[in-house]
């Protein structure tokens, strides 16, 4: 057995290594900062690089260009900083660059509360780019979350070279809990599909019209060109329609298409239950609780804890939902999740629980509710 204290930024931070991160740039922010302390002291000894732009704009640029370089990335900041990334995070889209984002979300808008929780990210992280394009939003509700999700946040970067999305918060990762590391399953180390390295290489040439291009880094004995601008297989800015249309295509399909590959939850059943909590984030630590005492009052209820946000999946909430009359939605937000599961649940009854005031929901307040 090896217990360790830790708090959900330290678990992102050693996942992050573990996972093979060696390039993390960030600028200070609460409540991320402990992020960047903890690369700083971890990054090199091992013969990685963890710098301090001079803004949050600078440093998600130096990701990508380490990145760009082959190396595995990460950034973190809060609601804030995200607002500035969001030129480069459509860079990473649309040039196929894989990074780790790190969002511990505090409340807003604006600066806000920077030592008060939210989740009112959810949407800016999904819609936050030009183009509308999807990303993948995965969202830990503790320190173990913390630590599994950041493995597989750099495996689907890895995999589908583009950026992914840590929907972290303020209460997930400043609080310190007892981790049992032995019990932690991880999923194997995922690194990116490479081309050969001869002849002419055409940097955007996928397989499939589905699939993301295998990888050279700049740098190589090849030729490896790279922009920003809508381009073709060989990495030239174009405006043929027919060529921009697979273009866009593929990179919309590679995301949504394998959406179930993905589709991270926990599901917490109880027997006799006519209502079904779905959650994410710390909220769901809230929820747990609730579903426990609601049933010993006699209002048996059942608990869906989303832990991919975006894309969103739907196979997994029809399938878990179905059987179920009444559907409550928990959030820390005034409602940003609740239209996906109106538009997928439209035959049920659906309440929604929300608040956005730098407090935790907590279970009593759910309890009430259904009670009521």
């Amino acid at each position: 057995m090896k217990l360790c204290l830790m708090d959900g930024n330290e678990a992102i931070a050693r996942a992050a290594v573990y996972a093979g991160c060696r390039f993390f740039a960030g600028y200070p922010i609460t409540p991320a900062t402990t992020i960047f302390h903890e690369m700083l002291k971890l990054l090199p000894p091992i013969g990685g690089i963890c710098m301090q732009g001079e803004d949050e704009i600078a440093s998600i640029g130096f990701c990508l260009g380490a990145s760009l370089a082959g190396m595995k990335v990460m950034t973190a900041t809060s609601g804030p900083g995200i607002s500035l990334y969001s030129e480069h995070i459509s860079f990473a889209i649309g040039s196929e660059i894989p990074i780790v984002i790190v969002d511990v979300q505090r409340l807003g808008p604006s600066t806000g509360s920077a030592t008060k929780g939210a989740d009112g990210d959810i949407q800016f992280l999904r819609w936050g780019n030009s183009g509308g394009l999807p990303v993948i939003v995965l969202a830990p509700v503790d320190v173990r979350d913390c630590w599994i999700l950041t493995v597989h946040a750099f495996n689907l970067a890895e995999k589908y070279r583009c950026p992914i999305f840590i929907a972290s918060n303020k209460e997930v990762g400043m609080t310190k809990e007892t981790v049992d590391l032995d019990k932690i399953k991880l999923p194997p180390v995922v690194n990116r599909k490479m081309a050969q390295e001869h002849g002419s290489y055409l940097p955007y040439l996928a397989p499939d019209d589905s699939s993301p291009p295998p990888f050279l880094p700049l740098g190589s004995r090849c030729l490896v060109r790279i922009t920003s601008s809508t381009h073709g297989p060989d990495g030239y800015i174009t405006t043929n329609p027919d060529i921009i249309a697979k273009f866009q295509e593929r990179l919309f399909k590679k995301i949504n298409s394998r959406v179930d590959d993905f589709s991270f939850f926990d599901f917490h059943e109880f027997p006799g239950a006519d209502t079904i909590i779905i959650t994410y984030g710390v909220s769901a630590r809230a929820a747990k609780v609730a579903t426990i005492a609601l049933t010993q009052d006699g209002v048996p209820t059942s608990l869906l804890t989303l832990k991919t946000l975006w894309p969103v999946p739907e196979k997994v909430i029809v399938e878990k939902a179905k059987s179920y009359s009444r559907v409550v939605l928990v959030e820390m937000n005034l409602g940003q999740y609740i239209r996906e599961i109106e538009r997928l649940l439209p035959d049920k009854e659906i309440l929604s629980i929300t608040q956005m005031n730098g407090l935790l929901i907590t279970p009593e307040q759910i309890r009430e509710v259904l009670k009521g």
